[in-house]
């Protein structure tokens, strides 16, 4: 067998070429699988030779590692010290799927192994959690589970053990009560603390297995509270002692870049992470109050979101609605509701269906939450003047045939609105109203004329989330005759009609519930509706106009999702309110 080549020779080469610089295959060898993998799609060669038993996994991944220009070391029996092993903690490295096979506490290095050369993201999210120097080697498959059985097998993370562990640290514990005495220096030795590191990373990679969109770290007078987000319901999660308020703020402050000193202003940015190979935006917002420094992660996992209106929870007769509305050649398109009711979901996979390569989409949000490839994204800056409105200017000079405007918060973004309506633009935004035909009032309240609304908008979508009853614990029941007089039921309205409730189980944290769906309200503006506003009609009459044309209430809608036995009547009457006549 020929000497092995250097790495910088091989590093950027074919993985077949390489083998054969390492002696492993011929010519001829690479040239069949190369043939056999014409007729695989989708298999990548190394997965071919090994099918074919020319090459071990261990061949495969040192030339993948020397394609990466990363050394091999095959760890299967190695012995790493307890205090290596602990520097990464148990459900991180499984998540990361990482090994640490050396650390120096002095230098913050450490070694990690790896068994997938193309996870060099790991690196990068060691480093911004836990502040780690990191080099990575690539090992085997086989090794690498080995080691986790070996190091981490029956060592689960406990947040109960880590909160012991911050409570017990002495210099933590010397912070209690000196909130406002803290000086820079130990509030950067409070941000680099192995247990509150520990403890962050914890909480963030709980928070993302159990699909929370929120996590909030509360200050209060005599308390510290921890709570997630999960299907837009608050829940408590256990507590950490509040003398590591001002170390968790911090630790969370250097990982988004953020001022660690500037405790008396508000501050927003955000971490990038990828979790079990998805991206995943933790956006941070700081903001000071009476006890402390409250802070808020919005998680943005890119992998729970399907963009896609098949997805929404549409009925079919909304789904066709919707479509007719976003294949308009020109007009504004807006979708309605409080925060948190997913319009930017809505309207992302409307942009995803109309995002053909014959179109030019951009948009401009505030902020950013979802890549979409193919349109382009103009992030919102007030602090420098990029608001809605200036960026919208420039976006018409741009040749787009579909906009989407974050949200339609003034006249001048409403204006600009109009203008690339009239121009031959389809306009999607969203506004903050109770439903659909309240939208007319809300754009004539920001300034714009009668004869500019109708002659632009050409349909509304208000929409509400409600939680999914959890299938695993779904159950029917009989519903008492309080419940369907809230809904406006009679016991003869429900003939026929099954209900069903969640019991809770573990799969669904014990709520009854698991994920959520949209209701939705849709409005098409027709040419009487259009003469009615011109008419100064009242949002009222202009809703039973709707309704007469066909439109379906989000309290209608709701019902529908409760016979087809997807919601419960709790849920319905919590996101929607009763017919007005």
């Amino acid at each position: 067998m020929s000497k092995m080549p250097s790495l910088s020779q091989l590093r950027g080469r074919q993985v077949g070429r390489i083998l054969i610089k390492m002696g492993l295959l011929t010519r001829q060898k690479v040239q069949h699988c190369l043939e056999v993998q014409q007729n695989q799609e989708g298999k990548r060669i190394g997965e071919i030779f090994l099918e074919l038993g020319l090459i071990s996994d261990a061949d495969l991944r040192k030339a993948l590692a020397a394609q990466r220009g990363m050394d091999f070391t095959d760890i299967t029996g190695m012995d790493i010290p307890s205090d290596v092993i602990s520097a990464i903690p148990s459900q991180m490295a499984r998540t990361f799927r990482v090994v640490p096979i050396d650390y120096d506490p002095a230098t913050q290095k450490i070694t990690i192994a790896i068994d997938n050369p193309n996870n060099f993201q790991a690196t990068d999210d060691l480093a911004t959690l836990m502040d780690y120097n990191v080099t990575a080697i690539v090992t085997t498959t086989s090794a690498l589970e080995q080691a986790f059985e070996r190091y981490y097998s029956g060592n689960e993370d406990n947040i109960n053990d880590i909160i012991g562990e911050a409570s017990a640290d002495s210099f933590l514990a010397g912070m209690e009560g000196r909130d406002q005495s803290i000086d820079l220096d130990e509030i950067r030795e409070l941000a680099e603390s192995n247990p509150v590191k520990k403890l962050l990373n914890l909480v963030l990679l709980q928070a993302i297995r159990d699909k929370a969109a929120d996590i909030h770290f509360e200050p209060f007078e005599e308390s510290y509270q921890l709570r997630y987000r999960i299907d837009g319901v608050l829940y408590n999660m256990v507590p950490p002692p509040k003398h590591i308020a001002v170390a968790l703020s911090s630790r969370i402050k250097v990982m988004a870049e953020l001022n660690i000193a500037e405790r008396r202003l508000p501050q927003d940015g955000r971490i990038p992470l990828v979790v079990n190979g998805n991206q995943v935006d933790l956006r941070v917002s700081i903001l000071p109050t009476m006890f402390g420094e409250s802070v808020v992660l919005r998680i943005l996992d890119r992998s729970q979101v399907d963009l896609n209106l098949d997805q929404l929870g549409l009925s079919s007769d909304n789904r066709e609605h919707i479509s007719q509305l976003i294949h308009r050649p020109n007009g504004i398109v807006l979708v309605t509701g409080p925060t948190g009711c997913g319009k930017t979901t809505t309207l992302y996979s409307a942009l995803h269906e109309l995002n053909t390569i014959d179109r030019k989409l951009i948009t401009t949000e505030d902020p950013v939450e979802y890549d979409i490839q193919g349109v382009h994204q103009v992030q919102i800056r007030d602090d420098i003047g990029l608001s809605f409105a200036a960026c919208l200017r420039s976006i018409l000079r741009q040749d787009p045939d579909i906009i989407l405007v974050g949200e339609i918060r003034d006249f001048q973004t409403a204006q600009i609105s109009v203008e690339a309506a009239l121009t031959g633009h389809l306009v999607l935004s969203t506004l903050h109203t109770n439903d659909a035909p309240s939208v007319i009032a809300r754009l004539l309240d920001l300034g714009l004329e009668k004869f500019l609304v109708t002659a632009t908008v050409e349909g509304v979508v208000a929409q509400r989330l409600v939680r999914k009853i959890c299938s695993n614990c779904k159950r029917e029941y009989e519903p008492d005759e309080k419940q369907l007089a809230e809904l406006g039921l009679t016991p003869e309205d429900i003939q026929g009609k099954t209900f069903y409730y969640g019991k809770g189980c573990d799969m669904c944290n014990n709520t009854g519930y698991r994920g959520r769906v949209g209701i939705f309200e849709i409005m098409v503006l027709t040419d009487d509706m259009r003469e009615l506003i011109m008419d100064d009609a009242s949002t009222n009459v202009l809703r039973q106009e709707a309704k007469k044309n066909g439109m379906v209430q989000l309290r209608e809608n709701g019902l529908d999702a409760i016979f087809n036995g997807i919601t419960t009547i709790d849920e319905v009457l919590k996101e929607t309110i009763s017919e007005e006549t």
